[in-house]
């Protein structure tokens, strides 16, 4: 989408690209454009942004709209208003329930107290009050024991309807931090988990962040084009989820960009799994089996930085990216830790879906 974004020495942080692009196109500055240019931004998605940037300068709200609903399958706005409303609805029917039984409730007490007003009463001295009086009270609190069940049944029932709403809710959560080409999380969804990595002081120390970058990724697409590319970027998730335990959070970021957040280990057992992960994908094979085309090799460098080596997760994100460069100017293909003093002529935001 060069065409679309400006050179990065007129609006140097992504945030600001984004928004200078969507203003020189005219385009509303709101949340589910701003999600449409930034995935554009990122080319996570090459076919939006070639169907993005065709729309040209003169893109009207519907023409984005289009475009967001066909690519963003989970419409988060009309999903989440849906699910409101649909849960407003349950709760408004459980709180008409309770409302019923406490009024039975109140019917049943009622009827209590003017029946032991009667027994009591020293005028009464025919068994046969006594009897009416049993048989009404039995044939009352079947009733009432009746409609308690009902309406325990009913409150049940819509429970259930509000515990299947809240597992939707959780689907298209997990759609939309998912990273429809590699299944593995998405930019937003790391943005969310590195502000939570100093949450804990006490786990800080043994916790690392690793930003990993496909090696010449851009030749790639320019020699083979970005079907070949989108099947590499697929291989690489792969061989990068299946070298960490479960545990460990891996996302697509970027374009050809990763990241993991690794928590529980040292450093040297951090650039021990970094190691595995870089040999594994420089013999991994990348061939055509039709066309027999050898694609590779593809290589991966790597940026390691410790919790305990950074102040915050916005410093925390930089030196890292700071050890990714380092890595890609010692000749690529392999991992840097981040050490004080090593420098970078410019810096990337982390922080793009906070607000």
């Amino acid at each position: 989408m060069s065409t679309v974004f400006a050179p990065k020495a007129q609006v140097p942080d992504v945030a600001g690209q984004i928004t200078f692009a969507m203003r020189s196109m005219g385009v509303a500055p709101i949340p589910r454009n701003y999600e449409l240019f930034y995935e554009a931004y990122i080319g996570s998605n090459p076919a939006l942004t070639r169907e993005l940037a065709a729309l040209g300068s003169n893109a009207t709200q519907e023409e984005l709209d289009k475009v967001g609903s066909q690519y963003f399958s989970h419409n988060a706005g009309v999903v989440f208003d849906d699910a409101h409303s649909r849960l407003i609805s349950e709760l408004d029917g459980v709180l008409r329930v309770l409302k019923q039984e406490q009024t039975s409730l109140a019917s049943y007490n009622k009827l209590l107290g003017e029946t032991v007003n009667r027994i009591n009463s020293k005028t009464t001295t025919s068994s046969d009050l006594l009897s009416s009086a049993i048989d009404i009270l039995s044939e009352a609190t079947g009733s009432t024991m009746a409609h308690g069940e009902k309406t325990v049944e009913n409150v049940a029932q819509r429970s259930q309807e509000m515990d299947l709403v809240r597992k939707e809710l959780d689907e298209y959560k997990r759609i939309a931090n998912t990273d429809s080409l590699t299944r593995l999380s998405n930019r937003r969804a790391f943005d969310d988990r590195l502000a939570t990595v100093f949450d804990n002081p006490m786990t800080k120390p043994v916790t690392a962040l690793v930003l990993a970058d496909i090696d010449n990724f851009k030749k790639i697409n320019d020699t083979y084009g970005h079907p070949v590319g989108d099947k590499i970027l697929a291989t690489v998730a792969s061989v990068i989820r299946s070298n960490v335990r479960r545990d460990v959070f891996v996302a697509r970021t970027g374009g050809e960009e990763f990241a993991l957040i690794i928590e529980g280990n040292t450093s040297e057992e951090v650039m021990a799994v970094c190691e595995r992960i870089r040999r594994t994908l420089e013999t991994t094979p990348f061939k055509n089996s039709r066309t027999r085309v050898d694609y590779g090799p593809v290589t991966i460098s790597l940026g390691i930085c410790m919790g305990s080596e950074a102040a915050d997760p916005g410093e925390l994100y930089s030196n890292t990216d700071i050890a990714l460069y380092v890595a890609k100017n010692s000749g690529r293909n392999c991992s840097s830790h981040y050490q004080q003093g090593m420098q970078k002529d410019f810096s990337k935001s982390w922080l793009i879906y906070k607000g």
